[in-house]
């Protein structure tokens, strides 16, 4: 079967920070079959100077090493949607203030929704804002330069009413005799906000500023600056602690602004609950490993009474013999059925359910084993075959390859649904790389360099890298259908950490990689 892109199931791939990098999937269930599933295999090429193997690096370990969330995709508005529309968390918020039908655990959820919505707005606009910098710089297209002016400007605006009608809720709304956690989540819920319009302007400043210092380019900078100076000067006025000072380490800063994004993100988060399905068959299998051992040691019991006497030296003989064969058929039998239940089975087992409700939406399962290289699926190792010093070094130079496999199956007709159809979700692996550097050497040399012109010998700087590939394969089923994607991507690492990402595409030559991101 020829892999072919999957539009279900859009990935995006990178480096977390030195020691981790990140896989975000984005699924969207087409919504035809009741039942949908797709599966993440990441097959991991290890040199085998980094000694990682399965007694150096078992599965708990690799377990440990790995997180998964599971959420919601953000719900798509623009800006100008979230002022008029009705599906809108600011206009049903305001239409409850009016009516004062809603909850107060609704009206929180309505207000971390809105800033959702919002971040993920301002996110589309400063990511525009990036693309049209970068299409500047290559060639000064004028009607770009009044795309840009009138995109941002109209974003600028909206953001002002948004805040505006959003404080002006909550002043509205305090009177009503909530209780003070309420009252503390919204007052949050706006500090997060204000932080976001700093937040994604500031960035969008940050990627004007490549271009040149005149015209509307610099006008546009500063009505951008004074929204971030509008919006720090209104922390600063309430006496919030989430204020950058150009001279302190920002540490309160930061801390207090992860923490509101987890805190308003919180809702789109599904939680996953252990199952211990392998554990049950592990068992049943093992109690058949018992029975069989038992059936043989009795055999041999009966077999003995009618041949010798009890009393006698070769009936006793026979006993222990047939107690250590069954000992050690027992055992035998156990490895190869947790052998078994380690190719079929999935090592891990959980339930993915929504928080609010309580509903069981699907499943998560999650298998790790070491490969020999010649198992690896012909299509993924062919991914790698341009390269001549893989092509080259394969059977002389031994390398360990890590597969994790993830499959998830999702119930369609329990995923909330808009007029769009069913909403999506967006699944995030993260793996920790810090079990890889521990046998690596030095990350920097000094090489001996001899000047042809005066033939003096000195000394140059030498960066010492290892290079871990990645191939990933994606895989839908629904409506009948199996599509498949691949790609390929290599880590350059040294002892400190990740150096940077390669994407190595299919039709390129990995000498002229494309860099993804740099955590460097």
């Amino acid at each position: 079967m020829s892999p072919t892109p999957s539009p279900l199931l859009q990935n995006r791939l990178e480096v977390h920070d030195r020691k981790q990098f990140e896989l975000k999937l984005e699924y969207q269930p087409s919504g035809a079959d009741d039942e949908t599933r797709y599966v993440v295999e990441t097959y991991l090429f290890l040199p085998s100077s980094l000694n990682i193997d399965a007694e150096t690096y078992p599965r708990a370990s690799f377990y440990g090493d790995i997180h998964n969330y599971v959420r919601f995709k953000t719900p798509v508005m623009s800006l100008e949607e979230v002022l008029i529309s009705g599906r809108s968390p600011l206009m049903r918020l305001e239409a409850a203030l009016r009516s004062g039908l809603m909850g107060e655990r609704d009206l929180v959820y309505q207000a971390k929704l809105l800033s959702c919505v919002f971040r993920g707005a301002l996110r589309r606009f400063a990511r525009d804002v990036e693309e049209h910098c970068e299409g500047l710089g290559r060639a000064a297209a004028e009607g770009g330069c009044a795309r840009l002016e009138c995109d941002a400007r109209a974003a600028r605006a909206s953001v002002r009413q948004i805040l505006e009608r959003f404080r002006a809720w909550v002043r509205g709304v305090n009177p009503h005799g909530l209780k003070e956690k309420t009252r503390a989540s919204l007052r949050l819920v706006d500090e997060y906000l204000s932080l976001t319009v700093e937040q994604f302007f500031r960035k969008a400043v940050a990627d004007m500023a490549e271009q040149p210092r005149a015209g509307f380019s610099f006008e546009l900078r500063k009505e951008l600056m004074d929204e971030v100076v509008r919006e720090e000067k209104y922390r600063r006025d309430n006496q919030l602690r989430s204020v950058i000072s150009p001279t302190g380490d920002n540490e309160e800063y930061l801390h207090r602004f992860g923490f509101l994004k987890k805190f308003c993100m919180n809702i789109l988060f599904l939680s996953a609950r252990r199952d211990q399905k392998r554990q049950g068959w592990e068992e049943v299998l093992f109690a058949l490993a018992a029975g069989v051992a038992m059936a043989f040691a009795s055999a041999v019991a009966i077999w003995a009474q009618g041949r010798y006497t009890q009393a006698s030296l070769n009936f006793f003989l026979i006993m222990i013999v047939g107690y250590m064969m069954k000992d050690r058929i027992k055992e035998g039998m156990r490895r190869i059925f947790s052998q078994v239940a380690a190719r079929h089975l999935y090592d891990r087992t959980a339930r993915i359910v929504e928080p609010v409700t309580g509903r069981c939406l699907g499943s998560c399962q999650e298998k790790v084993d070491y490969w020999r290289p010649a198992r690896v699926p012909a299509e993924v190792a062919a991914l790698r075959s341009r390269d001549d010093l893989i092509t080259a070094s394969q059977g002389e130079l031994s390398e360990t390859v890590l597969r994790y496999q993830k499959q998830v199956v999702l119930d369609v007709d329990l995923l909330p649904r808009n007029e769009r159809g069913v909403e999506g979700i967006t699944d995030i692996i993260r793996i920790n790389v810090g079990r890889f550097l521990h046998d690596m050497d030095e990350p920097e040399y000094a090489l001996e360099y001899v000047d042809l012109e005066d033939f003096s010998v000195g000394r140059v700087r030498g960066a010492k890298s290892y290079q871990v590939d990645l191939a990933f394969r994606f895989i839908v089923q629904e409506s009948g259908q199996e599509r498949v994607s691949l790609h390929l991507v290599r880590l350059v690492l040294d002892r400190n950490g990740i150096k940077r990402m390669l994407r190595l595409y299919p039709e390129q030559q990995p000498p002229r990689p494309e860099p993804v991101r740099s955590a460097a």
